[in-house]
């Protein structure tokens, strides 16, 4: 595939776009992480 003199900005597109994906995704592992522990705070079930 031949993108020519575009091809710096395309790459730069997707490399930004891959690094906001993996950011948001790491984002809500860790928010659903910290929202199971403070609901079982919440019920009890943690010291």
């Amino acid at each position: 595939m031949e993108f020519g003199p575009y091809a710096p900005f395309i790459a730069g597109a997707f490399g930004f776009t891959a690094l906001v994906l993996g950011a948001l995704i790491l984002h809500g592992w860790r928010d659903g992480r910290a929202q199971k522990r403070a609901l079982a705070e919440l019920q009890g079930d943690r010291p």
